[in-house]
């Protein structure tokens, strides 16, 4: 079975939310040189009706340039779909190099996605080397990237650019990951914030909230990418948290909470295990590891390991408690037992 995502909360005296694990993700952030703070105004806090929801996780493996022939490409791709099985726990994508696109759906065999490393916004006309999104969905391709990190820098794409790929992709009935993340010196600034509040909202600008079922975010901290600093999975979680806070002010807390937020920080088979274990992380988008057919398999099929939950806490009084809610057999026995509290409520 697949394992699922879940948060709940509670109006009135009684709140579990997904951002109460922002206090560890700072206490971790302090004993990193280079770790971003968060604000008071950066932590948005949440809570309405008592609810129960859900976010499966999703593995991505962007490709990038790579590999070099449409052999290598069929291979790889007939290698990762073999990894994916119906025990693994998450939906699983790549994005291929447009002349690879259908010879690695094809080797999918409908077991993964094969999606687009970018859309062009015009839909026809005299735009040389230009690919729409009419043209990839005719192919059979669902999902896009928009707002790569690679994309905003080398190929100058901003932010009005990239909102005007997710419109289009949203228009033609098909999906986008629209990526966010600051660059070393926005880090360095303490801007993650800030940065990510920007490009999330100007991204995002236009789509209704009836589309938002056909979004994923992914935010990639760009001063983590083959630099050597590393984003523990406390940093990722409060960045996570924040987004997630960003798109309750937006959308709600129901399309916030539905809402899947990949990470996409060099994950490893080293470190999925820890990123994928926080409330906050719904999956991965994955470079140079998804270029290793072993490497992502492991990725694909990660271990839940055992964590803390958030605490449950109660505004009248100080005290706390917690439960081990890791593994995916507890989570589903909590699920049960809330489902089973709040409809006798």
């Amino acid at each position: 079975p697949f394992t699922k995502r879940c948060s709940f909360r509670n109006r009135g005296t009684m709140r579990f939310s997904t951002l109460s694990v922002i206090a560890a993700g700072v206490g971790a952030a302090s004993a990193f040189s280079t770790a971003p703070t968060f604000r008071a105004s950066q932590q948005r806090s949440v809570g309405t009706d008592t609810e129960l929801y859900e976010r499966k996780p999703f593995i991505t493996g962007n490709w990038k340039l790579n590999p070099g022939t449409k052999q290598e490409a069929e291979a790889l791709a007939s290698d990762v779909a073999a990894a994916v099985t119906a025990d693994s726990p998450c939906d699983v994508a790549i994005f291929a190099p447009f002349p690879f696109i259908e010879t690695a759906n094809s080797a999918a065999n409908g077991k993964l996605s094969v999606g687009a490393q970018m859309v062009t916004p015009e839909e026809k006309g005299a735009f040389t080397g230009a690919i729409s999104a009419s043209m990839l969905k005719s192919i059979g391709v669902e999902w896009a990237l928009a707002g790569h990190s690679e994309r905003r820098t080398i190929n100058r794409e901003g932010d009005v650019y990239i909102n005007s790929q997710c419109k289009m992709l949203i228009d033609q009935g098909m999906k986008v990951i629209l990526c966010i993340g600051e660059t070393d010196a926005e880090f360095e600034s303490d801007l993650v914030g800030a940065i990510c509040e920007l490009q999330l909202k100007k991204g995002l600008n236009g789509i209704d909230a009836a589309d938002m079922d056909r979004v994923v975010i992914a935010y990639e901290p760009v001063w983590a990418i083959g630099t050597g600093k590393v984003a523990t999975p406390e940093i990722a979680q409060s960045v996570h948290a924040t987004i997630r806070g960003i798109l309750v002010e937006m959308y709600g807390e129901q399309i916030a909470e539905d809402t899947r937020i990949l990470y996409g920080g060099s994950v490893t088979p080293e470190s999925v295990d820890g990123l994928l274990a926080k409330p906050d992380i719904d999956g991965a988008l994955v470079g140079g590891a998804s270029l290793d057919a072993e490497k992502f398999a492991r990725i694909i099929n990660f271990e839940s390991v055992e964590a803390p939950a958030p605490q449950v806490s109660n505004s009248s009084e100080s005290e706390s408690s917690s439960e081990d809610t890791g593994s995916p057999g507890k989570r589903a026995m909590l699920k049960k037992k809330l489902k089973e509290i709040f409809s006798k409520a």
